[in-house]
């Protein structure tokens, strides 16, 4: 589902799996990158119409003293609700879609790298001409998470709110592997971004 010629590849996998260096090495091939949390943070939450959205929902609580949304605040009460995270998305995917179609009508010819945390379950890989999962082992998964600062406690809750990595790596079109060195990594998204490009351009 090329966008105005444009190659757009979802790039999913599990916290902790190395998505974001993985986008980064892409990028060395000239893909543009963009991130769905990443937007969802400098585009989305700032929003006036999303701000008072979920104030409306959730209350003061859920804001800083400027009145912006506390992300951490925010996720706190999202991830402990079910019924809350999924109202959230539910505000948030159009309108982060609508914004990447934007991104996508500006461009003409162009390779994208989409990060997509939750791609598979919020079935979107038909949104994308190549879906790549990136894995690891869950042992190394959760070591990363505990460098990066999130408790076990929290990583298993998160984890827990996505598909088993094994699931996701069934159905995305390609996986790369990150348990070994960032050499091996490049490796991997080198051979992998030609292919795409051909596949692509055939």
């Amino acid at each position: 589902m090329a966008q105005g010629g444009n190659l757009v590849v979802g790039l999913t996998g599990g916290m902790g799996c190395g998505k974001s260096t993985v986008a980064a090495l892409f990028a060395e091939h000239g893909f543009r990158r963009l991130d769905a949390d990443d937007d969802v943070h400098r585009t989305l939450l700032p929003d006036p119409e999303v701000v008072a959205a979920v104030r409306e929902r959730f209350g003061p609580q859920v804001l800083d003293q400027e009145g912006r949304i506390d992300r951490a605040r925010l996720a706190g009460v999202v991830f402990a609700d079910g019924a809350a995270l999924g109202w959230l998305e539910q505000l948030l995917h159009p309108r982060l879609q609508q914004h990447w179609e934007q991104i996508y009508a500006a461009a003409q010819g162009e390779k994208f790298i989409v990060e997509v945390p939750l791609l598979f379950e919020k079935e979107l890989q038909n949104r994308f001409d190549f879906t790549v999962c990136v894995t690891t082992s869950s042992d190394l998964q959760l070591r990363r998470l505990e460098q990066r600062g999130v408790s076990p406690g929290i990583a298993r809750q998160r984890l827990a709110k996505q598909l088993p990595l094994a699931r996701k790596c069934e159905l995305a079109d390609f996986v790369i592997l990150n348990d070994g060195t960032l050499e091996f990594l490049r490796e991997q998204v080198s051979e992998l971004a030609r292919r795409l490009t051909s596949l692509h351009s055939n």
